[in-house]
């Protein structure tokens, strides 16, 4: 697996794709936080805050984790590799788990250059505003249990179709769905909103932006990344058969 997730990585920086996810993402961040007039604003907030920084990554990477996974076994579909894959030494879930990772670690490392903010931040404080590192670092924690869950939902996807597009669409769609989409219906029906508000993503990525980290958060993003990563076995395992 290790072989497999270090292949993984290499091709992401061996093409343009690695770069163009970590430019685009911090370049998005940076005018939205920094340049463009508007709420995320951070410096015309009078806070010192990252809540803009953390409102507006999850919508973010809504689209940008889609469009990382979205090749990861659809290319090995339409090129007719997954049979070369399937005959490596490794078992569904090695491969599974190696293709995750792999998508996962470089999105850990785009946003690795934003805990940057947090000493620009700090620098903008005084006595009666200042940053609280709690709420900071527990939504940093959130982000990657996010990014997890996205990563999954993408990897999943990319195993629907040989197209590439398809995969791309049908990631963002489930990811919209399960962060915002869940919850929305639930307030928009009136029918069985507490249910509905529990299974939504962004309830519990809320929950843990608070500072405290909850076993019940961890628990529901685990079992979200848990639940897709198995379907991706099993439709591999469907394939393989």
């Amino acid at each position: 697996m290790k072989a497999l997730l270090l292949r993984e990585i290499k091709s992401f920086f061996g093409s343009p794709i690695g770069y163009l996810v970590v430019v685009i993402f911090l370049l998005i961040n940076g005018l939205f936080l920094w340049v463009f007039e508007g709420e995320y604003n951070i410096l015309n907030s009078g806070f010192a805050d990252l809540g803009p920084f953390f409102t507006l990554t999850p919508w973010i990477l809504l689209f940008l984790i889609p469009a990382t996974t979205m090749r990861s076994f659809s290319d090995e579909l339409k090129l007719g590799t997954i049979e070369l894959l399937f005959t490596k030494p490794l078992s569904t879930w090695e491969i599974v788990l190696g293709k995750f990772l792999g998508a996962f670690v470089l999105i850990i490392i785009a946003l690795l250059p934003t805990l940057l903010y947090v000493f620009v931040v700090k620098d903008y404080t005084y006595a009666d505003n200042v940053l609280d590192m709690g709420s900071t670092m527990g939504s940093y924690f959130g982000l990657c249990f996010l990014i997890a869950a996205y990563t999954a939902i993408g990897v999943f996807t990319s195993t629907l179709s040989e197209n590439q597009i398809v995969a791309f669409i049908l990631a963002v769609f489930l990811c919209f769905a399960i962060f915002y989409g869940i919850e929305a219906l639930g307030t928009l029906t009136g029918m069985f909103t507490e249910q509905f508000t529990y299974l939504s993503m962004q309830t519990h990525f809320k929950s843990i932006s608070r500072g405290v980290i909850d076993t019940r958060d961890i628990i529901y993003f685990a079992s979200v990344t848990g639940i897709f990563l198995a379907a991706t076995v099993y439709k591999l395992k469907t394939l393989k058969a």
